[in-house]
C-alpha cells in the first residue's frame, strides 16, 4: 500500500492511495504519519494509466525471407521501460512454425512481474490457426484469449479470404466473446494492396457483423491506406495506427502515427474510433532499388511512448491521445484497464511536463522510479 500526493488527474491535482493492486481512493486525502505508509511526492507530474499495446509478437514476427530472417523474442522490460503495464499479444504471417501454445507460455512469464496479458488466436491465415482446435473455443476457455488475429487482407502475404470466410470467423469470434463477456474482436491486417478495406466494407453491408467488431490495423501504412480507413472511420468503424517503423517506410509513404492521429481528427474521426499499437516484435526490413534486403531490424515497444509525444508535439491534447493507447484499446477488446478510477486494477505510470516517465506501477507495485529498476530482469547479458 502507498499513496502518491498531490499529482494531476485530468486537469486537478489529487491524491491516490493504492492497496491490494487496485486503486482504492481518488481526493484530497489524509496521511497520518502513524499509518507507516510510503508516500510519493506527485507534485510537478501527471498520473497516467498504464499503457495498452493492443498488437504485438511477444514471441518475434518475420520469417518471410527465410529462416535466419526470423525475429526474436522479446523481454517483459522491453514494454515496461515503455509505460506498457497491459499486452495484446499475436501470431503474424508464421503460424506454422511458431504457435499460440508458444505464444501463451510467453506470454504467462511477462505475468510474473506484474504485468496483465491477453492474446489473440489466430494469425495471418485463414482458417485460423488455434490451440483447441477452433478460434471460438480458445476464446471461451483460455483466459487470455480476447479475439482472433491478425487475420491479413488486401496483402500478398494472406491467404486470399473470401467475404464470407471473414463474416464466419468474426461471427464465431463474437458469439464466443459474448460468452465469455468480453468482445471477441477481430484485428486485421491491412496490407498494401488493390482492394484496401473493401472486404471488410462489403462484410459489414452484406452480413449482420457490426462494423465495430473489427480492428483495421497498420492504416497509416501508405496515403490511400489511410484515406481508405478515414472513410471506414466515417462509418463508425474503429483505425489503429502502428507505431514501429523506419526511416525507409517513411520515404516509402508511411505516416508516422502521431502525425496520422493529428490527421484522422482534423478530418472528424472521433477519439474513441483511433486506437495506436506498436507491431513490436515484427520485422522491419529495407531494401535497395533493385528490391535487395540490406537490414533488418524489429518493431520495439518504446515506440508507442515515442508516438504518444509526437501527436501532442503536432497538436493533440495529451489527454486525448492518451485514450488512444489506453481506454479505447480496453474497450475495443472489451477488457477492464486503461483509466485511473476507484476500484480499478493500479497500472499507472507519473510523467513529468516533458512527458518523460518517471513512475512505473503495475498491479499496484511500484516496478520504476526515477531511474531506477525494483525488479531483477530474469536473464542477464554477459
Amino acid at each position: 500500500m502507498f499513496i502518491v500526493k498531490g499529482a494531476v488527474l485530468n486537469g486537478k491535482r489529487v491524491d491516490l492511495l493504492t492497496g491490494g493492486g487496485e486503486i482504492l481512493r481518488i481526493g484530497d486525502l489524509e496521511t497520518p504519519e502513524s499509518f507507516g505508509m510510503k508516500t510519493i511526492d506527485g507534485r510537478g507530474l501527471r498520473l497516467v494509466p498504464g499503457l495498452i499495446d493492443g498488437h504485438v509478437h511477444p514471441i518475434g514476427g518475420g520469417g518471410e525471407g527465410g529462416f535466419a530472417t526470423r525475429t526474436p523474442a522479446l523481454d517483459a522490460f522491453d514494454f515496461l521501460e515503455g509505460g506498457i503495464t497491459t499486452v495484446v499479444g499475436l501470431l503474424g504471417t508464421d503460424g506454422l512454425t511458431r504457435t499460440g501454445i508458444d505464444l501463451l507460455a510467453h506470454l504467462r512469464g511477462y505475468t510474473e512481474t506484474g504485468m496483465r496479458t491477453f492474446m489473440l488466436t489466430g494469425s495471418y491465415a485463414v482458417p485460423p490457426v488455434s490451440i483447441t482446435g477452433s478460434t471460438a473455443k480458445d476464446i471461451v476457455l483460455i483466459p487470455e484469449v480476447i479475439g482472433v488475429g491478425e487475420i491479413a487482407i488486401n496483402d500478398h502475404r494472406s491467404t486470399e479470404p473470401t467475404d464470407r470466410e471473414i463474416a464466419r470467423i468474426a461471427s464465431e469470434a463474437r458469439v464466443a466473446g459474448m460468452l465469455s463477456g468480453i468482445s471477441g474482436a477481430m484485428n486485421v491486417h491491412i496490407g498494401d494492396g488493390k482492394r484496401r478495406l473493401s472486404l471488410l466494407e462489403q462484410v459489414v453491408e452484406e452480413t449482420d457483423v457490426p462494423v465495430g467488431q473489427f480492428l483495421p490495423t497498420h492504416i497509416n501504412r501508405s496515403e490511400r491506406i489511410f484515406e481508405a480507413g478515414l472513410a471506414w472511420a466515417q462509418k463508425g468503424g474503429r483505425i489503429d495506427f502502428t507505431t514501429c517503423t523506419i526511416p525507409q517506410f517513411i520515404e516509402e509513404g508511411e505516416i508516422p502515427a502521431g502525425q496520422a492521429l493529428k490527421r484522422a481528427l482534423d478530418e472528424g474521426i472521433a477519439i474513441g474510433q483511433i486506437t495506436m499499437s506498436t507491431d513490436a516484435g515484427a520485422s522491419l526490413p529495407a531494401f535497395d532499388a533493385d528490391g535487395r534486403l540490406t537490414g533488418l531490424s524489429t518493431g520495439k515497444p518504446s515506440s508507442l511512448w515515442k508516438a504518444v509525444k509526437a501527436a501532442v508535439d503536432a497538436g493533440v491534447d495529451f489527454d486525448e491521445v492518451i485514450k488512444t493507447v489506453t481506454d479505447n484499446v480496453a474497450e475495443a477488446y472489451g477488457i477492464s484497464g486503461g483509466r485511473i478510477v476507484e476500484g480499478e486494477r493500479a497500472d499507472f505510470l507519473l510523467v513529468d511536463e516533458q512527458l518523460d516517465i518517471k513512475m512505473v506501477v503495475v498491479g499496484g507495485n511500484i516496478v520504476f522510479e526515477h531511474g531506477d529498476w525494483l525488479i531483477e530482469r530474469r536473464f542477464l547479458e554477459g
